[in-house]
């Protein structure tokens, strides 16, 4: 799930970066590329928090724990994250037709957080993060104008002094921890599922009976079902209460259909049909940056031109997305430990 996580990453940065000429929003081929998004950056905070949960209940667990130990996991990651946010923030940095601001907080500053806080949500029990989770995923009705819900994208990216980038972190930037870290919970519990099977039965059944009652809401008020942003029942810029609860059930069901009979100690569903990407989910880190270089050179190429027709902007993006499959597999099989994830294990005793 890493692989298909960081893929879909790709796929949709690649899509907001080479657009096709005349592709509206009722367009199929805008609503795929939607359904993508819609499920791309959920899928990879849930399984970035489903990761960080495992490291951090092994250190907990470990009889040698410490909180020297427990620093020496943490601070290390939350700072890489936070230097490779920047990074990618300098590859697609505005002043070369980028989307963002060379300090712009978005996901890894939020995973970058998720590390700090992860040891909480090891300690604490599965039926409060649950608790935790419907909470936070009520936040964005609370939150109102907070969010940004009439914001545009160069608002979102842009902070003034350390106040309003605590803002963007928090509240209303791209990824704010507030309500993101929403999927960061949902990663603890699916990891925790195979003991709660109930559970993740009735959190499935809810959430499909949440995408029904939405669809219908839609169609009665002739309200547009998801936008990226604007007026709609599920919006992504800001996070609504909707989307959370959709994206979130998008997400159980995709683990749940990729486990097959693993958490009974089988093997997940296809068997070895899909190892071929597993050396992309070994360095999920390392492809989200260095994509970024890719599509930062592109957005400087194409400033000033006239966009792709849609086939070859559907090929470039398959493309893009897709040659990081065999890169990966060459990249584990010659170079394993030159990586970012390489680095983190190297600079920490305990990973």
């Amino acid at each position: 799930m890493r692989a298909i996580a960081v893929l879909c990453m790709v796929e949709v940065h690649t899509a907001a970066i080479i657009p096709p000429e005349g592709i509206t929003v009722g367009h199929p081929a805008a609503f795929i590329a939607a359904a993508f998004g819609g499920m791309a950056a959920p899928l990879f905070v849930t399984i970035s928090g489903w990761g960080i949960h495992i490291s951090s209940k092994r250190l907990l667990s470990d009889t040698d724990f410490t909180l020297g130990r427990l620093a020496k996991w943490s601070i290390p990651r939350a700072l890489t994250l936070v230097l490779c946010q920047i990074i990618v923030n300098i590859l697609l940095i505005s002043d070369r037709g980028g989307r963002f601001e060379w300090d712009t907080p978005g996901v890894l500053t939020l995973l970058a957080v998720a590390t700090l806080v992860a040891p909480i949500f090891s300690i604490i029990s599965f039926r409060f993060r649950g608790f935790l989770l419907m909470l936070i995923a009520i936040l964005p009705l609370v939150l109102g104008e907070y969010s940004g819900t009439d914001w545009t994208w160069w608002e979102r990216v842009h902070s003034n002094g350390t106040m309003e980038w605590l803002q963007r972190l928090i509240l209303n930037g791209t990824y704010p921890v507030l309500p993101w870290i929403f999927f960061v919970i949902l990663g603890t519990l699916i990891h925790d599922f195979k003991d709660n099977e109930n559970t993740r039965s009735r959190l499935a059944s809810l959430g499909i009976l949440s995408i029904v009652f939405s669809v219908a809401y839609s169609f009665h008020s002739s309200i547009p079902w998801a936008l990226t942003e604007g007026e709609a029942i599920l919006t992504f810029f800001p996070a609504s209460f909707p989307f959370l609860l959709v994206s979130g059930t998008f997400v159980i069901l995709t683990q749940w259909f990729l486990e097959g009979d693993e958490s009974e100690g089988g093997h997940p569903r296809g068997g070895e049909v899909l190892s071929f990407l597993e050396p992309a989910g070994k360095i999920t880190l390392t492809i989200y940056v260095a994509h970024f270089a890719v599509l930062g050179a592109v957005a400087y190429l194409m400033q000033g031109n006239s966009r792709l027709d849609i086939i070859p902007a559907f090929l470039a993006t398959i493309a893009h997305t897709l040659i990081w499959i065999p890169l990966a597999i060459w990249h584990q099989n010659n170079i394993p430990n030159f990586s970012i994830e390489g680095l983190l294990r190297k600079g920490q005793s305990f990973s």
